[in-house]
């Protein structure tokens, strides 16, 4: 790892990258290159100009203009046409500032970034950060441009400061974490779409003229779109071809552009969405956006895959469960809704300990007098009268079957029945005086208010220190609208969303911090807030409401293109499956759920005795090799997007061990032999397949044959031994 200046380049480099960015002679910060490992002295600007209409600002060098330039952190409204990385307006209301470079610093590790989430170092060896600042001093503006090289990762994070140097104000009407201009080819990109109960679609395109791109205006990172980008050569596949991941550590509203120009070249964008956002700087005020993270990939979609695991698991999920297997829960949602008893959840606990199940997760309806979805949020006081005892009883009652005690909550809402609203009507997002929108009959409450802010650390402290909870499942039901906050001024209001984010993650920093030995699960519907920034305070998160194990082949899969095992949670609900209705076999739901967080949803005291000996199976089987399942190269093997079936692996860092997972979506008669090859493992090894020895190539340039008569949900689960 190293980050060089020579000639006018910035070198930064490990063993398989290089990053090279340029100053010009007329100080521009020029994007030179990004990909696989070159040397930079060999590389030059490529400057020609292909015809008229072309502005240049030197005219000693006509035919230099940054409307071609691949550049940095492009500005709006000077010579280039393209998108721009940030915009101002001054209080003159100009707005076509240019940055020029100014100075840079090289700093061992990485900074933390104030009041946001980001990878972090353990060691100041790992990585490496460098400084850039560019300004325009008629302008008065400054930025410093940051990025960190990690030594045995493909990984470059980076962010951007953008500080006001002036007497007077400016608004920062867009401010993006990061811009790559990349040269004239064949280029396509990977989203991951979808909706509420079908997040994490794969949605392959090929990169055309013009701006094309995804984003969310929801107030949140959404269940429609991930914030995440491959952007990769035409015909890449999982082994073979150059792969650029985008990932953004931020839980708000994003924007990721490509804008593809006359000329062939691509620019890639992604930071906050400039959607309703302006935020005022004063003199000396900075703003900081998000970090993006940015990993390369020389060998297909499972390398890049597997640095972002790597990276995601150890250096941006914090606290003591980072590196733990997490407990098998059971959480009564789908068993009970809101309708139980003490009695009925004891019943379910007592089933749950027989079978070897380690938590119980106590879901919505314990608080207020909510009995449906239409009041009693913010009211986070037991509802003893239904419970039949208080909270810390209940954990008390768990404790003695063995089982851990973890409890819901909603902190960010509020229902316009409950005590809190009446009391203040003013703490929710709304306009005054016109009737707010309801999503799922609640309102949300107002978190760039300090009291607010407040009030949640303060009951979410109280219920945590009296009683034996041990995990929070943190829900978010609804996107912002009306949004208004009485508490900043008219020309602040374009602040709100991020100052949202940025009141959100303060809590959680608190709330965290002071609870460090309790497991905090994300969720937002499910996956509606399944991003990075969640995941740096909460080490897992809830994947998607939608629980039918065919439906989870396509999450899961797209999902684990950046997300890693450990980090997703992942349950076997009853049959018919409550959002589609399937019917799917025990043994097929518990061969999906087991690729994650396991655990259970629905009321084990109903089962009969045979069920609950498969699922006793299922868990012993689990325990046995969650390990792998959590720190494991994963591999993905046959798409379900493309293909009837759907196959992926785990293999152990020293390739001694690995397990195959298998699933049929749809049979047809007289199915065809499959040969599945294998990857991952050791070439000249020999591994004990079903008490079969076969060498590492074997399995993986032959494969494991499955040649079984075929049915909807036909699994197979094959462990490999190394012998």
């Amino acid at each position: 790892m190293a980050i060089e200046l020579k000639d006018n380049k910035f070198h930064m480099f490990n063993d398989e990258m290089s990053y090279i960015i340029e100053i010009s002679r007329q100080k521009d910060l020029l994007n030179s290159y990004y990909g696989a490992r070159i040397d930079a002295e060999d590389i030059e600007i490529q400057s020609n100009l292909p015809g008229a209409f072309f502005c240049h600002a030197d005219d000693n060098a006509p035919s230099y203009s940054l409307s071609v330039l691949a550049q940095e952190y492009p500005s709006a409204g000077a010579s280039d046409f393209r998108s721009p990385a940030y915009e101002i307006t001054n209080d003159k209301g100009m707005h076509t500032p240019e940055l020029k470079y100014k100075s840079h610093e090289l700093v061992k590790g990485k900074p933390k970034i104030s009041g946001l989430p980001a990878v972090y170092t353990e060691s100041d060896d790992e990585a490496e950060t460098l400084i850039i600042t560019a300004a325009d001093e008629f302008y008065g503006l400054e930025v410093r441009l940051f990025y960190t090289v990690f030594e045995k990762l493909n990984v470059i994070c980076r962010h951007a400061e953008v500080k006001n140097c002036g007497k007077s104000d400016m608004m920062l009407n867009n401010a993006q974490s990061v811009s790559l201009d990349f040269p004239a080819g064949e280029y396509e990109y990977i989203h991951l779409e979808g909706a509420w109960v079908r997040e994490k679609h794969i949605d392959r395109n090929n990169v055309h003229k013009g701006i094309q791109g995804f984003e969310s205006r929801r107030g949140a990172s959404g269940h429609t779109e991930n914030p995440f980008l491959m952007f990769f050569d035409k015909g890449t596949n999982e082994d073979y071809g150059n792969v650029y991941g985008i990932s953004l550590v931020y839980s708000g509203n994003h924007r990721f552009i490509i804008e593809q120009e006359a000329y062939e070249t691509v620019r890639v964008q992604a930071g906050i969405n400039p959607f309703e956002f302006s935020f005022k700087l004063s003199e000396g005020e900075v703003f900081t956006t998000p970090e993006a993270v940015l990993v390369y990939s020389d060998s297909g979609f499972a390398k890049m895959s597997h640095t972002f695991h790597k990276l995601y698991r150890t250096r941006l999920c914090r606290g003591v469960w980072r590196d733990k297997v997490r407990p098998i829960l059971i959480n009564n949602w789908e068993g009970t809704y809101f309708d139980f008893t003490k009695d009925k959840l004891l019943n379910i606990a007592d089933a749950a300990s027989q079978i070897g199940v380690e938590l119980f997760v106590l879901d919505d309806g314990w608080f207020g007098h909510r009995n449906d979805d239409c009041s009693s949020l913010g009211d986070w006081y037991v509802n003893e009268k239904k419970l039949g005892c208080t909270i810390a009883e209940l954990a008390e009652e768990m404790n003695k079957r063995g089982l851990k005690f973890g409890l819901w909550f909603e902190p960010e809402m509020i229902s316009e029945d409950s005590d809190l609203h009446r009391e203040h009507p003013d703490w929710s997002i709304s306009v005054p005086g016109v009737k707010p929108h309801l999503g799922r009959h609640q309102l949300i409450l107002d978190l760039t208010r300090k009291e607010v802010r407040e009030y949640i650390i303060g009951f979410l402290t109280d219920i945590l220190n009296n009683a034996n909870i041990e995990y929070v499942k943190w829900d978010m039901n609804r996107n912002i609208t009306d949004v208004y906050s009485a508490s900043l001024p008219f020309n602040r209001q374009g602040e709100f969303y991020h100052r949202y984010i940025l009141g959100l993650y303060e809590i959680l920093e608190t709330v965290t911090s002071r609870f460090p030995n309790v497991l905090f699960e994300g969720c937002s519907g499910g996956g509606g807030r399944n991003d990075p920034g969640m995941l740096y305070y909460m080490p897992q998160n809830w994947a998607s409401d939608d629980t039918d194990a065919t439906e989870r082949l396509y999450i899961q899969y797209g999902g684990s293109m950046v997300y890693p095992a450990s980090t997703v949670g992942s349950h076997v609900s009853a049959v018919p499956n409550h959002q589609v209705g399937r019917i799917s076999s025990l043994k097929t739901r518990g061969t999906v759920a087991m690729n994650g967080a396991f655990g259970y949803e629905l009321d084990l005291s109903l089962l009969g005795e045979e069920e609950l000996n498969e699922m006793k199976e299922q868990i012993k089987f689990y325990k046995e090799n969650r390990e792998l399942v959590i720190t494991g190269d994963y591999y993905r093997l046959l798409n379900p997007f493309t293909s009837r079936h759907s196959a992926w692996m785990y293999v152990s860092e020293n390739k001694k061990e690995a397990l195959v997972y298998y699933v049929v979506k749809t049979a047809r008669p007289s199915n065809e032999t499959v040969y599945l090859q294998l990857k991952g493992l050791n070439p000249t090894a020999k591994y004990n397949v079903d008490g079969k020895i076969m060498t590492g190539r074997t399995l993986m340039n032959h494969g494991v044959i499955i040649d079984d008569t075929e049915y909807d949900g036909y699994c197979r689960i094959i462990r490999i031994h190394n012998i």
